[in-house]
């Protein structure tokens, strides 16, 4: 079983940056073979993509809206991927979820993805 703990939420204001992270744990689980992924959804809203990068760590994948601002990243080692969210605004508020989801292709669908963590909240002041 695969488990996810996210953290680094927080408030911030139109502008800054905000790192979160997620730290992934398990049994017999093996973190450098499982794709990564950073989904959000905010108040009212159903959850969305954000990132998701694969195994290896070279194939970062974005969201329109987050590109060039966003940038994801892990460490298979420590067993840890990063997000780093540079120029936040108002609309990214939202409660952050990590997910994971065995094999090497990245992918944008929520049901691509079997294992998620609780969330952490992010909220961008105008």
């Amino acid at each position: 079983q695969v488990q996810l703990v996210e953290s680094g939420g927080g408030l911030v204001q139109t502008g800054g940056s905000l790192r979160v992270s997620c730290a992934a744990s398990g049994g017999t689980f093996s973190f450098g073979s499982y794709v990564l992924g950073w989904f959000r959804q905010a108040p009212g809203k159903e959850r969305e993509f954000v990132a998701a990068i694969s195994w290896d760590g070279r194939i970062p994948s974005y969201a329109d809206s987050v590109k060039g601002r966003f940038a994801i990243s892990r460490d298979n080692a420590k067993k840890t991927v990063l997000l780093q969210m540079d120029s936040l605004k108002p609309e990214d508020t939202a409660d952050y979820y990590c997910a994971a989801r065995p094999g090497i292709d990245t992918s944008f669908r929520i049901t691509d993805y079997p294992y998620w963590g609780q969330g952490t909240q992010v909220t961008v002041s105008s």
